[in-house]
């Protein structure tokens, strides 16, 4: 009768070891998990950002290729020297040799 008692105290133990270490084990694997998943949902915040710098930057990009062309097309009128005479007539008053500018008022 001892050794059977001994007995069922020995497995009351096991099972109590059992279970404890089931929970540890339990719990280790869940914070393992969390931080898993957390690792990946900043992945996805990081990439998420990303993309709208990228959204930026190309419509940023389109606006100096447009401006770059405006630049270009005035460089290349800027190359024509009737352009720039008329340029320089309409825009800042300036006449030939025996013209005389007059102001009109306006309306």
């Amino acid at each position: 009768m001892a050794t059977n008692k001994n007995v069922t105290k020995t497995k009351t133990k096991k099972k109590k070891k059992n279970s404890i270490v089931s929970k540890l084990v339990s719990i280790a694997l869940i914070v393992a998990a969390i931080a898993i998943l957390t690792g990946v949902l900043q992945k996805i915040v990081d990439m998420f950002s990303l993309q709208q710098q990228a959204k930026l930057v190309e419509a940023e990009l389109e606006a100096l290729k447009d401006e770059n062309a405006s630049l270009i097309s005035t460089k290349e009128k800027l190359e024509d020297p009737d352009y720039v005479q008329t340029y320089a007539r309409g825009e800042y008053m300036f006449s030939k040799g025996d013209e005389k500018v007059f102001y009109l008022p306006g309306n």
